[in-house]
């Protein structure tokens, strides 16, 4: 690996590096590849206009129930005024299908967290074996007045990750990935989200800023999201207004031979899962990650929710 310093790293990276606007696209494939540069390049990219209102609204209205049901968190993570929930596969059906189901965040996610095994030997026959990611875990979160800035963190931690300094993203460095969804406008009054670009090349001995003078503040109207690489530092900011609330749905993905942050087998009722479409049902876990990673009885585990799955099912050992 190359050595870069805390300087070189902090060079000013251009906005419209990782400010784009979904609508200025006429393909997805050619927005993707927007993406997956200004990821590199600043280690989070916002993408403007990418759920239609509808589906927030819908969003919205599916979880302020099961909102309305939590307690402030606990803790130092997040700041009190916090109120987080989880789970949201069985708690939304729009937010599953659009959101976790969003192929432009799939397309970006597969790039950077696919694994491919090449050339190892079952005896003579030397083969190759290709692990998909999976869903790590979805969470909402409501920040209100009088929040903290939080601290400067990576969520790779969960995965006890530890990377070298980098002159240039190299892939194979992170373990996951995370698309916030905004579902009401996110401003630096209210707590926006902040980020260090550049922070995912870092080493990962180098600690985060002690102020925000180089953060970048994820300002977003609802319908706007954030994606963002979990070797970024970053931080939900204070929110200093009396009477404005920040609501934020996520979904995260990690590598497919990885433990998931969020258990997704306790978490959501089998049948909530069979209701959804079968490539769905896979990515929340209910397959393997090649070569054998995740079997039941020595075969795919969707057989067990579905056992008309068929060409779904993946061969075991």
């Amino acid at each position: 690996m190359g050595s870069v310093n805390r300087t070189s790293a902090e060079q000013e990276i251009p906005i419209s590096d990782y400010d784009l606007n979904y609508e200025a696209y006429g393909s997805e494939d050619a927005l993707v590849e927007d993406i997956i540069r200004g990821l590199k390049i600043a280690g989070g990219c916002i993408i403007r206009n990418a759920f239609k209102q509808d589906t927030i609204t819908s969003i919205t209205e599916e979880i302020r129930p099961f909102m309305a049901n939590t307690d402030a968190v606990d803790g130092d993570f997040w700041p009190k005024e916090t109120r987080t929930l989880n789970g949201l596969v069985s708690k939304s059906e729009t937010f599953t299908l659009k959101v976790v189901g969003s192929s432009m965040w799939h397309k970006v996610s597969d790039y950077f967290l696919t694994s491919t095994l090449r050339g190892h030997w079952n005896g003579q026959d030397q083969l190759t074996s290709v692990s998909k990611p999976q869903l790590n875990n979805t969470i909402a979160f409501r920040i209100g007045p009088g929040a903290r800035d939080q601290a400067f963190h990576r969520d790779d931690i969960v995965h006890h990750t530890w990377n070298g300094a980098v002159d240039k993203y190299e892939l194979g460095r992170d373990n996951g990935f995370t698309m916030f969804v905004a579902c009401s406008p996110t401003t630096k009054a209210n707590g926006a989200t902040r980020f260090i670009p550049g922070s995912h090349l870092w080493d990962y001995s180098s600690p985060p800023p002690t102020d925000n003078s180089t953060a970048v503040y994820v300002e977003m109207k609802p319908g706007d999201c954030f994606m963002m690489l979990s070797s970024v530092y970053h931080g939900g900011s204070a929110n200093t207004t009396t009477d404005d609330y920040r609501l934020i749905v996520a979904t995260v993905s990690t590598r497919g031979y990885l433990r998931q942050e969020e258990n997704q087998y306790l978490a959501h009722p089998p049948e909530k899962i069979k209701q959804l479409p079968m490539w769905l049902q896979k990515f929340v876990g209910y397959t393997i990650s090649h070569p054998f990673a995740g079997y039941v009885d020595l075969g795919d585990p969707l057989i067990v929710l579905n056992p008309e799955a068929g060409d779904f099912v993946q061969a075991g050992y």
